[in-house]
């Protein structure tokens, strides 16, 4: 067996159903899960039409780099959505089978193994970041996210010898789980600095388009590449996916863009690794990326939850909207996110997931200890119900 498979952690939902495994189960209050970040909303009416239309697709092998249709839809979104002066469908998009696959994947082809090896990724981070680098060869580095710099990423305080191990680099920007936005500056700071340290960024940009209705759309990779003139997007790719963007996290369906060479070594490792898109799933997928009118009704509904949920949290709870994204990430009460976790829980039936579970210790501390992620893709009455059991509980009612 491949002995790093042993170097790898439980989920973090492995680890909190251990922390509540033996509290007793209750009937009432009805449980309100606000630990996984599954969205609950609809899906787009346009999806059943399109998928059984389509159904006849399911009899013929899909190729590993999807077909003109998708591709040429993702690409016309990319332009249109980051202001891009042009994207090769045929060369710089290869769908996938959602972002998680890809992340994953990606580290799998671009990392060389050896003792040196490094992935620089974000801290706390979505654990797939992780166990990529894990499963590659090379060594998971973190990058701390703290509330003293507003959950942005402080890569100017890294040492020199850390960059020059770095390979690859994740950033997940709009962040999970703070939500934070990182500016085009940084984005083309970030870039300038991959190109004298000769590593690969791997932008996940799954919650881009959860954002203020009212307010601009968060910066891409890609187009802060486009804007230094970096046209061919070297050392950068960017992840998208249906599932939050379009609530259709069972489709499984998302794409990577960027630099052509990345993409064409990149394709030849998913052939042999065996992930395509079924035809049916590539037709409802370029029929999502074509529309933006249930996006835009997606991002009304997020931020009547924040309206609704927020007033009752802050009297109670270090809590704040994020720039982007649909989480919570408050301060708990005492500092233990376990013991808050397991409270919550026995006492009002409400399930969140508890910080350090998605951040690992570090000399400079642990970003997640403290914190707990709330997730508000439930329906908004029960959004507000947990809140206000929340509110009761640590009001003492």
């Amino acid at each position: 067996m491949n002995p790093n498979l042993d170097r790898l952690q439980p989920y973090p939902f492995q680890r909190l159903q251990a922390l509540l495994a033996d509290l007793q189960p209750v009937a009432t209050p009805t449980p309100i899960a606000l630990s996984i970040g599954e969205p609950r909303h609809p899906m787009p009416a346009f999806v059943q039409p399109v998928l059984e239309q389509a159904l006849s697709g399911f009899n013929r092998y899909p190729t590993t780099r999807g077909g003109p249709v998708l591709r040429e839809a993702i690409a016309h979104w990319l332009r249109l959505r980051f202001n891009l002066p042009g994207v090769d469908a045929e060369r710089q998009v290869l769908p996938l089978n959602g972002t998680r696959e890809g992340l994953f994947a990606l580290a799998q082809a671009v990392v060389t193994s050896g003792p040196d090896a490094g992935v620089l990724m974000p801290n706390p981070f979505y654990q797939i970041y992780e166990g990529a680098a894990l499963l590659a060869g090379a060594e998971p580095l973190f990058y701390n996210l703290e509330q003293a710099h507003r959950y942005q990423p402080q890569f100017e305080d890294l040492p020199a010898a850390l960059w020059n191990r770095v390979q690859l680099l994740y950033i997940c920007n709009p962040g999970n789980p703070a939500g934070a936005v990182m500016s085009e500056k940084q984005l083309s700071d970030l870039i300038e600095r991959a190109e004298r340290h000769d590593f690969v960024i791997a932008a996940d940009e799954c919650y881009s388009e959860i954002y203020p209705p009212d307010e601009a759309p968060p910066p891409g990779l890609l187009g802060a590449a486009a804007r230094l003139g970096n046209t061919d997007f070297s050392r950068c790719v960017a992840f998208h996916s249906l599932s939050k963007r379009s609530n259709l996290p069972g489709l499984r369906s998302g794409f990577v863009a960027g630099d052509a060479g990345i993409l064409e070594r990149f394709a030849l490792y998913r052939t042999y690794h065996g992930c395509t898109l079924p035809g049916p799933v590539q037709a409802v997928s370029a029929a999502a990326w074509a529309d933006e009118m249930h996006v835009h009704e997606n991002r009304w509904q997020y931020a009547a939850k924040f309206a609704a949920v927020l007033p009752l949290l802050e009297p109670v709870l270090e809590v704040a909207r994020p720039d982007a994204g649909f989480y919570l990430w408050p301060r708990v009460p005492g500092g233990d996110d376990e013991a808050f976790a397991r409270r919550l829980k026995q006492q009002v039936n409400v399930t969140v997931l508890p910080g350090r579970y998605l951040s690992r210790p570090t000399a400079g501390g642990d970003p997640g200890a403290g914190h707990v992620r709330m997730a508000l893709v439930a329906e908004p009455d029960a959004c507000v119900e947990a809140a206000t059991r929340i509110r009761t509980l640590l009001e003492g009612g």
